[in-house]
């Protein structure tokens, strides 16, 4: 079928807590995902990659499809969008839709949980306006599993469907499943129904790894399809973006309305079913380092602490100073930590050479009363200008520019420091400084759970230490003010009471 399809994407996973917000410069340079691309220059540039927007390009090549390509772009999480960053890009991508001539359909790659400085709902407010420009073409949307998916997102698009997998290994596929859906939903004559059902609790997005219960059994739900249902995406919710659409949700798509209503019913209460089992374990700072130090002693592989607290891939600064406190108080020995966003720190390593020995003060810049710059003593032990190429499933091939980068040794830590903000779920961060993580008896990453997918083949054990930051392991401890009223703030917690200015949420 030789169908006209365009293609573009707006990526961007908000934490209305976190210190700094997205410009129109962070989108440019695309750090942690890839420069922004327009035109042809997307059919090279994104294939690939483990990136949705690169399912659907393959799928659309295979199939024969005429693509469109408008736009694509993505910004590391953070606070709110700017307000010139939203209406610059959403400009672009609906002029450049409403220009390309007749379409058959529409796929975009967006997240589902951007917000903007003006707009709690930034994804809803984009497919509003190409509907309002495109009223008849049917609309694929491809989505994190972190997103908060609203109700105009919904009513807007034909089609919403999400990763499987967190980590996100899968986002290319992801892409590939959308695109394969909207070929079929246009084949049916866009004679699909859709529904909708949400869940009125958040869950720590350190539990909601896709490797363990309960969320591997709720995502073989949206795999194993009853008749009459075509696709089906379960949403975990993203849970520190403060408005009123925050949350888990289900979606079911297909030719029997009776059978996509009742799978969609179903797998939001099989997630109401599994809240209680919606929890962990985690470790103070010294205490996570000690246990990994016990844990060390005749191990064959590193213990690895998730830094799941000032975690840069959900809205962390990737600077807090928490963790590298406790290796040095603990005096660890053989153990690394990355990636500390520090720009002043790295090139001070430069100016100072290979092998130096200088005094420097690390991290502690973003505001956060707990935390604070830590002052040591290092040796400059590698120097980088930051190109890395990525070679483990979750960043999937991306290049990605962390800027001058160093690795420092403080006491018995090599520290890894950069200039560019990118979550540690890559052994390649490491080794490109110098650092092999499979040698090492303890590794500390600024991660929550994506660094899973590349570190735990090499892992002894994984344990989540509560460091500050700027993403709280549990969403209940956030100053919440726009949560929809009776939304529990932690599996089985209290209740959001829908106060204008405050929560009275109450234990």
């Amino acid at each position: 079928m030789n169908l006209r399809i365009a293609v573009a994407g707006f990526l961007h996973e908000t934490n209305s807590f976190a210190p700094n917000p997205a410009d129109l410069t962070a989108f440019v340079s695309g750090s942690g995902y890839a420069p922004i691309q327009r035109g042809e220059a997307m059919l090279s540039r994104l294939r690939g990659i483990n990136l949705a927007v690169a399912g659907m390009l393959d799928h659309a090549e295979a199939a024969g499809w005429d693509i469109v390509p408008i736009l694509w772009c993505g910004a590391v999480p953070s606070a709110p969008v700017t307000t010139e960053a939203w209406e610059v890009i959403s400009a672009e991508i609906l002029q450049g839709i409403a220009d390309c001539g007749p379409l058959d359909g529409i796929l975009l790659d967006l997240h589902g949980a951007m917000m903007t400085e003006d707009l709690p709902d930034g994804e809803g407010a984009l497919l509003q306006g190409l509907r309002r420009i495109r009223p008849d073409t049917p609309i694929a949307v491809a989505l994190d599993l972190h997103g908060n998916i609203t109700r105009e997102m919904f009513d807007a698009a034909d089609l919403l469907v999400g990763y499987r997998t967190y980590p996100h290994v899968d986002q290319a596929d992801t892409g590939t499943r959308t695109a394969e859906a909207l070929g079929a939903l246009i084949a049916a004559g866009r004679s699909w129904h859709k529904a909708m059902a949400t869940v009125d609790y958040l869950i720590p997005i350190a539990w909601q790894y896709t490797g363990m219960e309960p969320a591997r059994g709720l995502y073989q739900m949206t795999r194993d399809l009853p008749e009459g249902v075509a696709t089906a995406s379960l949403f975990m919710g993203f849970p520190a973006a403060d408005f009123a659409g925050c949350g888990p949700a289900a979606f079911a798509y297909g030719p029997d309305k009776a059978a996509v209503d009742a799978h969609a019913a179903a797998m939001a209460a099989a997630v109401y079913a599994a809240e209680p089992a919606f929890a962990g374990e985690s470790f103070a700072p010294e205490a996570a380092v000690r246990e990994a130090m016990r844990l060390s002693q005749g191990a064959r592989r590193p213990v690895v602490i998730a830094d799941t607290q000032d975690n840069p891939g959900a809205g962390g600064s990737s600077d807090t100073t928490g963790m590298l406190r406790a290796l040095v108080a603990c005096a660890a020995q053989n153990a690394a930590i990355g990636n500390l966003y520090d720009p002043a720190a790295a090139q001070a390593a430069h100016e100072a050479g290979l092998g130096a020995k200088l005094r420097v003060t690390l991290g502690g810049r973003s505001g956060l009363a707990e935390d604070a710059p830590f002052e040591v003593e290092a040796e400059v032990h590698a120097l980088s200008a930051g190109k890395v190429k990525a070679t483990g499933p979750f960043y999937g091939g991306n290049e990605i520019d962390l800027g001058p980068s160093a690795c420092l040794r403080v006491g018995g830590t090599d520290v890894i420091v950069t200039s560019g903000i990118s979550q540690m779920a890559d052994r390649e961060f490491y080794r490109t400084l110098g650092v092999v993580p499979e040698e090492k008896a303890i590794l500390v990453n600024k991660s929550s759970v994506h660094f899973r997918a590349d570190f735990e083949p090499i892992a002894e054990v994984i344990l989540v230490a509560t460091a500050p930051g700027a993403m709280p392991l549990c969403p209940s401890v956030l100053p919440w003010k726009h949560l929809r009223p009776g939304m529990r703030l932690r599996p089985l917690g209290p209740e959001f009471g829908g106060d204008a200015t405050t929560s009275t949420a109450a234990e």
